[in-house]
């Protein structure tokens, strides 16, 4: 095999476009996600209401995430991709006025509150479209050949805008306001879509346009559910995230427990991206192709692991120290998962299995909001938390044993023949 260029899809113009307009989505999207915890603790005291934040964003984005898919795989990417984007920046805006002095002068408690729950709907119903979108377009900006650096370095950037908006987030909470955070938010969205029409318009690689919409999510279920490799990522994937998340309730910790203020919630979130992106970055050097269902299943462990740590420590610095591992742990999860979809699904139905990723990942992290959200409310949130990591440390040993396709997974085979296409 030929040696690894860790900058390879650095190399296509496009690409660092591409790359760019991610990072202001991501970086905004981040900040706003932040606000609005925040915001809505703020205005409530009940961890309960940062779990229905969760389920507001889940309920649209999993019901629609099948037909999303299809749409994805039917449709121009690059002009799918501006729609939602135009439509995201809507939700900036919306958040921004109902935050504004002039609103919230006028507007009961729960008047605000439910408008933001809403508005959360509206943001949900977009993600359904967001990732399948984005993971078809990567595989139309580079070949075939270097999906797995792409995958990395997409994941890297996302990963980066999520500590860098997280942490700003809390700053800027605590330095300008709620409302000209989330104005801030509206403005970097609207300069994404301005790069975003610098990439030009994409073939569409699906033969069969035109497809009953039955039909095709039938085919795009049974391709998942049929891939062991894929199938069994996921499901880990999933359930790790379903109890062992945290984010949804960190502002708890800060408000709480730990008593940090803004500045201290916006460490404590970007700690676990900031761990992320050192491992992602030390896969662009390191590959993960060797015995990769064991460096999986050991990562999530070790996350498992750093989340009880979390939940037990009381002290800041130890705090930020066991997200830091989580996120790290996580980072290495998420760039095996990513090269897996990328390597093993057929550019005609990148939409409907990236669709089906959402459902079992992207969805659990908002289902994982409410699960934490209501453990903390019914346990308290360190014993919530705890919980959670012990889960994810039983699942990860009943995966380890009854999963041999996850256990001997290696992708050593599959790069070596995606690096012979041309």
């Amino acid at each position: 095999m030929a040696k690894q260029d860790p900058y390879a899809a650095l190399r296509i113009k496009e690409f660092n476009i591409f790359l760019l307009v991610r990072f202001l989505l991501v970086f905004g999207w981040s900040m706003q996600f932040i606000v609005i915890e925040w915001q809505v603790y703020s205005i409530t005291k009940d961890p309960l209401s940062l779990g229905i934040i969760g389920l507001m964003e889940i309920i649209p984005a999993f019901s629609m995430a099948l037909f999303a898919g299809h749409i994805v795989d039917q449709k121009e990417k690059r002009n799918l991709l501006a729609i939602c984007t135009a439509a995201f920046s809507l939700i900036s805006l919306g958040l921004f006025f109902l935050t504004s002095e002039a609103i919230t002068g006028h507007w009961s408690t729960n008047a605000t509150l439910y408008t933001i729950y809403g508005l959360v709907f509206f943001g949900g119903f977009l993600r359904s479209f967001f990732g399948p979108t984005i993971f078809s377009l990567v595989a139309l900006l580079v070949p075939k050949k270097i999906y797995h650096n792409a995958a990395t370095w997409s994941s890297s950037t996302w990963k980066t805008a999520t500590v860098s908006g997280t942490l700003f987030g809390g700053f800027f909470i605590s330095w300008i306001g709620v409302d000209k955070t989330l104005c801030l938010v509206f403005i970097l969205v609207i300069l994404s879509l301005i790069f975003l029409f610098q990439i030009k318009k994409k073939p569409i690689l699906n033969k069969n346009i035109g497809e009953p919409i039955l039909k095709s999510l039938k085919v795009g279920v049974k391709f998942v559910f049929q891939n062991k490799a894929i199938l069994g990522a996921l499901s880990l994937d999933m359930i790790a995230v379903l109890f062992g998340g945290t984010v949804a309730i960190l502002s708890v910790f800060a408000q709480d427990i730990l008593k940090v203020g803004p500045e201290g919630f916006g460490i404590l979130n970007a700690s676990i991206s900031l761990g992320s992106i050192v491992t992602m970055l030390l896969t662009t050097y390191i590959p993960i192709n060797q015995n990769t269902g064991k460096k999986m299943l050991i990562s999530v462990f070790i996350f498992g692991v750093s989340m009880i740590a979390f939940g037990l420590s009381s002290i800041f610095w130890v705090s930020v120290f066991a997200l830091f591992v989580s996120g790290a742990a996580d980072g290495i999860s998420m760039v095996i998962r990513q090269t897996i979809l990328q390597l093993k699904t057929p550019d005609d139905m990148r939409g409907r299995v990236s669709s089906v990723n959402s459902m079992f990942v992207g969805s659990s992290n908002e289902l994982g909001a409410f699960e934490s959200g209501l453990a903390a409310k019914l346990i308290g949130p360190v014993a919530a938390v705890v919980f959670g990591g012990t889960m994810t440390l039983i699942t990860v040993v009943t995966t380890g044993i009854v999963s041999p396709t996850i256990r001997n997974l290696d992708l050593t085979a599959d790069i070596e023949e995606s690096e012979k296409d041309v």
